[in-house]
């Protein structure tokens, strides 16, 4: 397992955190972008089975290590054994549940094993509660909240379907600086978080990050996506007259 061996050993707050994220994106992308060939590999007749995120964004279903104890926490065991007993939606919300809490005991891990002090691992906390969970992302509560917010700006006229397919730095400043200005007009009106609405989260990974990479808008669920999650490059989106991303995909595909 690379994740799970001595040579990868992050020493600081950010490097837990990086570490934290790589393995987040990876299971992310296992639990939605990748949903099929998850499912697939989880067979209910192989023997116990877990799901581990990579710090390189990649994720496998393997056995759990053979050492006792392990390097480092290991994951839910044997989640494909419930793969035929629940829905599709409940077992991927069960295996998202689990997967947060195994991210969290990873990273506290590397925490202890370094002797964080307590502002340290109150500000790793804090840094891992500043992005949605698993959980979150999986069944669409990040997406809702990124909808919301699309959905104000078209309202604003700072977005519109005929030109929205490529979002650049520039244009994301753009839109915050009108959001700014809504949000002051409503300050009597609504009692929301102002930080909230200048970041766009991506549909895929629930991450605000990349302002000057490539994003998509999806022209069903209006939610914007990283190009890379979604495996989107702005060369194959010019010849995209409508996009859809792989959850509306999903629900068009399946009875």
């Amino acid at each position: 397992m690379e994740g799970g061996t001595g040579l990868y050993n992050p020493r600081t707050v950010e490097e837990v955190f990086r570490d934290f994220k790589g393995r987040r994106s990876a299971i992310i992308k296992a639990l939605t972008t990748e949903v099929q060939e998850f499912y697939q590999q989880c067979d209910p007749e192989k023997e116990n089975l877990c799901l581990y995120g990579l710090p390189n964004e990649q994720w496998e279903v393997n056995l759990p290590a053979e050492e006792v104890p392990p390097e480092l926490p290991e994951p839910a065991l044997g989640i494909n054994f419930a793969r035929d007993g629940l829905s599709e939606k409940e077992w991927l919300s069960l295996v998202a549940i689990h997967s947060d809490t195994w991210l969290l005991s990873v990273s506290f891990y590397f925490g202890s094993r370094f002797a964080f002090d307590k502002s340290d691992r109150k500000r790793l906390f804090d840094m891992i509660n500043g992005v949605p969970t698993i959980f979150e992302v999986v069944n669409g509560n990040a997406k809702k909240q990124t909808k919301d917010k699309s959905s104000a700006e078209n309202q604003n006229g700072n977005k519109s379907k005929s030109n929205s397919k490529v979002r650049t730095s520039e244009g994301k400043s753009s839109k915050t600086s009108m959001q700014a200005n809504k949000e002051e007009e409503e300050v009597d009106e609504e009692d929301e978080d102002e930080d909230e609405h200048g970041v766009t989260l991506c549909g895929a990974c629930g991450d605000g990050d990349g302002a000057d990479d490539f994003w998509i808008c999806c022209d069903v669920c209006e939610v914007w996506f990283h190009g890379k999650c979604v495996k989107i490059t702005p060369a194959r989106a010019e010849h995209i007259k409508q996009y859809k991303c792989p959850g509306c995909s999903n629900k068009r595909a399946r009875p």
